[in-house]
């Protein structure tokens, strides 16, 4: 058993192997121990033998385990602390030495020259059995303490966790409630809105429907007509009788003379207003989302192309006459502003109205009378100028 200790102890610290390292010349030695004895220039040479050995650029790490040697270690290391808790037992690194000393530092029964000459001089020591009585005695204040949930640490900081994630749980499922009814009552104002302009579109669809079906059919009555009367001629062709040729001719030509005098219907070309693709981008794209309840549903109307050119081109004569009329008032009072104005308006309205022959004869009699008191107020300024200026020469 001495021999057994003997080849356990490190020749270094005479104590067990830690980390046993084999050098190249076969001798073993602590890796903590080997550390110590490396030096930066020279290197490093084996204790026992004194061969020089070769460091590995990775360092002394990279020296193989004597994991035989460790093997045997972790056995008598298991050994120990199986005979530990019967207080017997004799310290290996310290042949025939009891261990009869417990290490406070450590945690592990050491013998006296463990204490004195060995790896636990200087620790804080105690008998077993006054080590043993004050760790009895603290694990009753240990166990007091687990028991009353109120002094614990662990237990409030769990209440406090629980606490927290209660209050930010209510708090999301608050925010996730105001979500769903918002998007949910959104939901509803976009599909009544979607069902109001479908419904719009639905009702002319039906007045288009009203206005041209029966126009249609007209039209499709006489396509019939005209199909009959191209086979009453083929048919008339393969007629050997004169008589009934000449009867048959005379039939089908009355026939064509009354398809010919039958009216084609004609009617106005018309557009829709206002058109729907234009109304989502003009009012809904410009429309913020909380206020898309208030946009109204547009009211949709055929209109001819002709009457909705002639209205607009008489809103523009009127917004052109109004013009004219504000620059004469300007010009009465001497305000040379308003031949600014008179000129911008009467350029706009010649430009627009008057040169398209949109405006009306109503409005051209009007016009025609401002124009008139335009080139009025023209020869006044001219003749006031010509004054001016004799004055200053005079």
């Amino acid at each position: 058993m001495e021999r057994l200790e003997e080849e356990l102890t490190c020749p270094i610290c005479f104590d067990t192997f830690a980390e046993p390292r084999v050098l190249p010349c076969s001798h073993t030695f602590c890796g903590p121990c080997l550390r110590g004895l490396l030096e930066p220039g020279p290197g490093l040479s084996c204790p026992s033998c004194r061969a020089p050995v070769a460091v590995p650029a990775a360092g002394l790490e990279a020296l193989p385990i004597n994991f035989a040697l460790k093997a045997v270690i972790d056995k008598c290391q298991q050994e120990e602390r199986a005979g530990t808790g019967t207080g017997t037992g004799t310290c290996r690194a310290h042949p025939q030495q009891p261990l009869n000393i417990y290490c406070l530092q450590d945690r592990r029964l050491v013998c006296g020259q463990c204490i004195t000459v060995g790896k636990h001089r200087g620790h804080n020591i105690d008998d077993l059995q006054s080590a043993y009585r004050k760790a009895r005695e603290a694990s009753g204040q240990l166990l007091a303490e687990l028991a009353e949930p109120a002094r614990s640490k662990v237990f409030s900081c769990s209440q406090r966790l629980q606490q927290q994630k209660a209050r930010c749980q209510c708090a999301l499922q608050g925010d996730r409630e105001a979500v769903l009814k918002y998007f949910k009552e959104l939901g509803d104002v976009l599909e009544h809105k979607k069902a109001a302009l479908l419904s719009a579109l639905d009702e002319l669809d039906s007045r288009i429907l009203e206005k041209y079906d029966p126009l249609i059919e007209e039209v499709e009555k006489l396509k019939l007509e005209e199909s009959e009367l191209k086979e009453l001629h083929s048919a008339l062709q393969k007629e050997e009788s004169p008589l009934l040729f000449l009867e048959k001719m005379n039939e089908l030509q009355l026939r064509l003379h009354a398809l010919r005098l039958r009216q084609l219907p004609e009617p106005e070309p018309v557009e829709i207003h206002p058109r729907m693709k234009k109304v989502l981008q003009d009012m809904w794209s410009a429309t913020e989302i909380g206020q898309v309840h208030r946009i109204r549903t547009p009211k949709l109307s055929l209109a001819d192309k002709s009457q909705r050119r002639g209205n607009g081109a008489g809103a523009s004569a009127l917004s052109g006459v109004i013009l004219m009329l504000i620059s004469f008032l300007l010009l009465w009072n001497k305000d040379l502003n308003g031949l600014l104005l008179m000129l911008i308006s009467f350029s706009l309205f010649w430009q627009e109205e008057v040169s398209s022959g949109a405006i009306s004869a109503s409005l051209v009699h009007l016009w025609e009378f401002l124009l008139w008191i335009y080139q009025d107020s023209c020869t006044y300024l001219q003749e006031l100028h010509r004054r001016i200026l004799d004055d200053q020469f005079n």
